[in-house]
């Protein structure tokens, strides 16, 4: 039933593009129509879903997908030319944003419309599966916090930290999501290094003084949940302090601000409003939050200028963050899913500054 509603509306989507068929080629998305991950060509008609896969993913996709035919065929061009052969006599829209591809589509007389926008439309608001497992995701990153609280020590560097939480993240049944935009899966910034939004992890070690961000973003089950939290090794300094409180007190504007009917925009000025006030308007140097799902960052986009209004059940992140080049950062951020109220926030290791 699940998989049904879907697919029903995404269909709905992409009937507004002019199309009777939808055919995703991104691994999220055919992940969110079928319950595959891996190489194959997910196709969604009034008909039910069709799962096109090399024969060497059969076996896998006949045991994870749900609610599919699953069709063999071959890698390469016979993949394109069976998936051609499920969508014949149909308008498909599609995720393929590949030129080569889809001229290859094309040549085959497969009728396909590019557009990305009926996949983000429908993805936007979580289903109850959805929102349970970015639930328990976002619980695996509190016990990693923990595991923070208890490992970080002056000596130890940012990569040992980022192994250890590697390691129990993946016992904890969490995997590590790849982006094309960093080396490092996690971000573990300490003392200057935290003043980089999205530092790259070093051999640094921490030292006494230090303020240390941890940036987790794991990926259960399909769905990602996304925190961070900024811990102090050994008394910390008086302007530390302030930052922190103030970073806090944004953050939690910011919650306040995150319900049904608002929009993305009132909820960055929530946030970026306080930091303003306090003085430190040009050290916040990025937008509130993000989308979270089956990508790290999709849409709604939790930032200034976007006026789309937040709607129950879709999933972002607040994350307000200072950074003072040379010295230190503060980052806190929750996954939060919006509700009719106040949003629910997935995450409940404290966030009070922790002084280890």
């Amino acid at each position: 039933m699940m998989m049904k509603e879907r697919r029903s509306r995404l269909l709905q989507h992409a009937a507004k593009a002019g199309c009777n068929a939808v055919a995703a080629f991104e691994p999220e998305n055919v992940f969110y129509l079928t319950g595959f991950w891996g190489e194959a060509i997910a196709v969604c008609t009034d008909n039910g879903t069709k799962l096109v896969a090399p024969k060497l993913e059969y076996s896998r996709a006949q045991q994870s997908s749900i609610d599919c035919e699953v069709v063999p065929t071959e890698r390469g061009s016979e993949l394109l030319a069976t998936f051609v052969s499920q969508i014949k006599n149909k308008q498909a829209c599609t995720d393929c944003s590949d030129y080569s591809t889809v001229e290859h589509v094309r040549r085959l007389q497969g009728n396909v419309v590019v557009d990305t926008e009926p996949f983000f439309l429908t993805r936007r608001i979580k289903d109850e599966a959805e929102m349970e497992v970015i639930a328990k995701a976002s619980r695996i990153l509190d016990r990693l916090y923990k595991v923070c609280a208890d490992e970080i020590k002056a000596g130890m560097t940012e990569r040992d930290l980022q192994a250890k939480l590697v390691y129990e993240g993946l016992k904890m049944g969490a995997n590590p999501p790849s982006y094309k935009s960093t080396l490092n899966p996690l971000i573990i910034a300490g003392g200057p290094n935290g003043a980089l939004p999205h530092a790259e992890v070093t051999g640094r070690k921490f030292r006494s003084k230090d303020m240390i961000v941890v940036d987790l973003t794991l990926r259960h089950q399909g769905y990602i949940a996304d925190a961070t939290r900024t811990f102090a090794l050994g008394k910390p300094t008086a302007e530390m302090v302030r930052v922190y409180e103030i970073v806090q007190e944004s953050q939690k504007a910011g919650l306040d601000a995150a319900v049904a009917g608002a929009t993305c925009g009132q909820v960055d000025a929530a946030c970026r409003d306080l930091i303003r006030e306090r003085g430190y308007e040009k050290q916040f140097i990025h937008s509130t939050g993000h989308g979270i799902g089956l990508d790290v960052h999709e849409p709604p986009w939790v930032r200034a200028t976007n006026e789309e209004v937040l709607q129950k059940n879709m999933a972002v992140t607040v994350e307000p963050g200072i950074y003072l080049e040379g010295k230190f950062g503060v980052r806190i951020e929750d996954s939060i899913l919006v509700t009719g109220g106040k949003p629910k926030v997935l995450n409940r290791f404290t966030k009070d500054l922790v002084v280890l």
